[in-house]
């Protein structure tokens, strides 16, 4: 039975996301700690020298006003500020170089957990992908670890901020403790201050973020569709593009207002933050004017002392700051941490499947979709024995695809079980289960890759490209393609290639076909395979059933009731379960059946 996730068991704390960038960062790129250090050791020196030298500089001068021979002085004066610009420049080199490969290695970081997120949502339990929830913890997850996180970069540079502040304000402290100490009760008053407004705008932030998620994936789902050429048909001909704009227009206003008030609470913030500055600047100087004027301290002392007391107070607010940040960062990374571990919904078996010949059995199943209390199907019981040709036929909505996903596993059936070869589907391993299938869905996806790959879903090369022919041939496609200038190596779509060929629908459905034949799984499973086709095409489809089947299991979903006639068992589904089930002969000749209406309203077309 499916469960329901919970989403509050799934939320790493921010240690465990801090610390799952530190141990992707040591696995993936260990240098960028060798960088770090060394920026680290620069920005100390150009940082604290300034501080420190500057006083030196002006006595010298002070000293040269006096009366001092600058013969005296010279060498000093000039060493002095010789070092100054010296380990100034260095430092700023350095500095450069290392902030020019920290942004290169991030964006290596981002396009690494962009294919993660990928590679998870396609691994990921199926019935996640139709989940609202998982649908915005995807979207959390890929914006998290880029936009509003900065990726790793922007944990690690708030986290190294923190450790280059921390070094400064011992400097800055070791200065002016001992001679000002209440320069340091004036400063700590304003970064109190300071902070608390802080807090507040990191928090508007957040709330802002998980705000935003729903309406941003709304958004973007409706201008993606607007500018998708795949819909250019119908937006056109049903002039749908200003509703497609409303719509994205309408989510665009609601994002908007999200950002409205966070720009707003930040404001107000930012004005109290200004303020408090000011004030501590102010009280800074003039206490430090006092001890100048009492000659507690000399001019070069009150250099030191205001740039100093500068240095100690943007320190300590930028260790705040950057403690904040990398807790309000570790925020949306971890979004991509609880997507990364979205648990499982379906329990995992690990049996092997042997054999190529299997029976399959639904013994008294129930289901009915997560989220939803109404059931879909309700105690069907079914078995179709190896190399046996099932029709699954019934109107709209009546759970004939839904059967379909149950038997591939993409969901877990509710009430009842599946059994293949006579075990629960279950104790089978996903990977193992899946290879009997090939199926061809409805909706079946085309990928901007070449015709082979499209075919294979995998490198193709060699004797590979025989198979790959070979599917094309049997589905009927393969006249069209060889007329192609690069044949089975031609792009799908122009999205990427120019020269890439647009199909049409019903040479998109032949390719469909070609994979489930290349794929030479023992059951096969065809969901409207013919839909999009011509008559002849549809003809051609029919005439060679069995040269495409063989002598494989094959389950057929069709409205189109004359192809029932190349199965060996017809199901028809209603309501929510199998009401009819017998041959075409024996469904035909039944009175008042379903089926028999069903065949006999399509028969009136063509008598």
């Amino acid at each position: 039975m499916s469960k329901t996730v919970n989403k509050s068991s799934n939320k790493p704390n921010i240690p465990a996301a801090l610390m799952f960038v530190f141990r992707l960062v040591k696995k993936e790129k260990p240098m960028l700690y060798l960088w770090y250090f060394l920026q680290l050791i620069s920005e100390i020196g150009t940082t604290v020298l300034p501080i420190i030298l500057p006083k030196y500089i002006f006595e010298f001068l002070i000293a040269i006003t006096q009366g001092t021979s600058y013969e005296e002085v010279k060498y000093k004066l000039v060493g002095t500020v010789g070092l100054l610009i010296g380990f100034t420049l260095l430092g700023n080199c350095i500095v450069k170089v290392t902030t020019a490969i920290r942004t290169t290695t991030n964006e290596w970081f981002n396009r690494y957990l962009e294919q993660t997120v990928a590679e998870r949502a396609m691994n990921m339990d199926f019935e996640h992908t139709e989940s609202p929830d998982a649908l915005d913890q995807l979207n959390k997850a890929k914006d998290g670890i880029a936009w509003y996180s900065g990726g790793v970069e922007g944990i690690l540079s708030n986290f190294y901020k923190v450790v280059l502040n921390f070094c400064v304000l011992i400097c800055g402290s070791a200065l002016v403790i001992r001679e000002c100490p209440w320069l340091m009760v004036i400063q700590a008053a304003g970064l109190l201050t300071s902070a608390f407004f802080n807090v507040r705008i990191n928090r508007a932030e957040i709330k802002s973020f998980k705000d935003a998620s729903v309406f941003n994936r709304r958004f973007s789902y409706f201008f993606y569709q607007v500018s998708n050429f795949n819909y250019g048909k119908d937006i056109r001909l049903y002039n749908s593009a200003d509703m497609f704009s409303e719509r994205g227009k309408k989510e665009n206003g609601k994002l908007l207002n999200v950002w409205k008030k966070q720009a707003f609470c930040t404001m107000r913030n930012f004005f109290g933050i200004n303020f408090c500055n000011t004030f501590r600047d102010s009280a800074s100087y003039l206490y430090l004017g006092v001890l100048a004027i009492s000659k507690r301290i000399t001019v070069g002392d009150f250099t030191m002392y205001c740039a100093a007391s500068s240095a100690f107070y943007w320190a300590v607010y930028r260790i705040l700051e950057g403690v904040q940040e990398v807790v309000k960062r570790s925020n949306y990374i971890a979004e991509y941490f609880a997507f990364m571990q979205y648990p499982s919904v379906m329990p995992k078996g690990t049996e092997s499947v042997a054999g190529q010949e299997h029976t399959i059995e639904f013994r008294d199943v129930s289901f009915k979709y997560p989220r939803s209390e109404k059931y879909v199907l309700r105690h069907v019981n079914l078995t179709i024995k190896p190399g046996e040709h099932l029709s699954i036929v019934g109107l709209n909505g009546a759970g004939k695809t839904t059967f379909i996903k149950l038997l591939c596993r993409l969901y877990d059936v509710s009430e009842g079980e599946i059994l293949l070869d006579g075990k629960n589907i279950k104790s089978y391993s996903d990977g193992e289960y899946r290879k009997i299938f090939s199926p061809v869905f409805q909706d079946f996806q085309l990928f901007a890759f070449t015709l082979k790959e499209n075919v294979a879903l995998a490198n193709v090369s060699g004797e590979e490209e025989v198979s790959v022919n070979q599917a094309l041939e049997l589905s009927g496609v393969y006249n069209d393609v060889v007329k192609l200038e690069r044949g089975i190596d031609t792009i799908i779509y122009k999205s990427f290639d120019e020269n890439g060929t647009e199909l049409s629908g019903g040479q998109k459905q032949k390719v469909a076909i070609s994979r489930a034949l290349y794929k030479d799984a023992p059951v096969v499973i065809l969901d409207e395979p013919t839909a999009a086709l011509d008559p002849v095409a549809e003809y051609e489809i029919y005439r060679k059933f069995n040269e495409l089947v063989g002598g494989k299991t094959a389950i057929y979903i069709s409205h189109r009731l004359s192809s029932c006639k190349f199965c060996d068992r017809i199901a028809v589904f209603a309501e929510d379960g199998i009401k009819e089930y017998g041959t075409h002969d024996e469904l035909v000749m039944k009175s008042n059946g379903i089926y028999a209406e069903m065949f006999a309203a399509q028969a009136q077309y063509y008598v």
